[in-house]
């Protein structure tokens, strides 16, 4: 199966996590495209969406999909995203697509968290992917300083502005030993919005796209 075809499959296995007559958080990305376009065909059973980021507000409405504010509703049975990389325990790193605020916001609201992902995006140790930081512009300088202190090597994601009117700052070369700890040490930083690190509310299932089909895993 090609990459597409297993985003695909991972979007049309997510269905099954959908609670009819609620509302389900959607997430941003190629392969939460893909759910989006498979939660259409069942739109008549759910009460509508809350989406991280304009972009998938807008791929919903073009579905016929009601958008939602997420103060609008009084709870979330499940929040369902893709992932640039997951482990073992869950546990991502996300922002690629630079809504990883937003993404992190609605997480922490689901009940239920599930990753969609194709098996490439599973990995030992998290940090191969750069860390995508959402960083008030006026902090910018500081915040760059500040995450080299740490070991990385931070560059300036061009000509992008988040959802938020923020700054992203993609980050390599990090050590992540702990993901846990450096989300909450780099949230610390003044000046940083949120960093792509879903450590401290990691995914409670992971739908694994794979040649021999979808893959449910659950943390270890």
């Amino acid at each position: 199966m090609t990459q597409d075809e297993l985003k695909t499959a991972v979007g049309q296995a997510a269905i099954a996590h959908v609670v009819e007559g609620e509302v389900v958080g959607v997430g941003t990305g190629s392969t939460a495209n893909c759910f989006i376009d498979e939660l259409a065909t069942i739109k008549h059973r759910i009460r509508g969406a809350v989406a991280s980021s304009e972009a998938t507000r807008k791929r919903l409405e073009a579905h016929g999909i009601r958008v939602y504010g997420l103060d609008e509703v009084e709870h979330l049975p499940v929040y369902v995203d893709g992932a640039d990389e997951i482990n073992a325990a869950m546990q991502m790193i996300k922002g690629g697509g630079g809504a990883l605020t937003r993404e992190k916001i609605v997480a922490a609201v689901a009940r239920k968290f599930v990753c969609i992902a194709d098996a490439t995006k599973m990995v030992p140790r998290l940090g191969r992917y750069p860390l995508p930081v959402e960083v008030i512009p006026m902090a910018l300088g500081h915040v760059r300083r500040e995450l080299a202190k740490i070991g990385g090597s931070p560059v300036l994601r061009r000509g992008f502005v988040s959802d938020n009117g923020n700054l992203i700052i993609d980050v390599s070369g990090l050590s992540i030993d702990d993901p846990s700890a450096l989300e909450t040490r780099i949230n610390q930083i003044v000046g940083v919005v949120t960093n792509g690190l879903f450590a401290c509310r990691p995914a409670d299932v992971c739908l694994l796209g794979m040649a021999a089909g979808v893959q449910t895993l659950l943390a270890s």
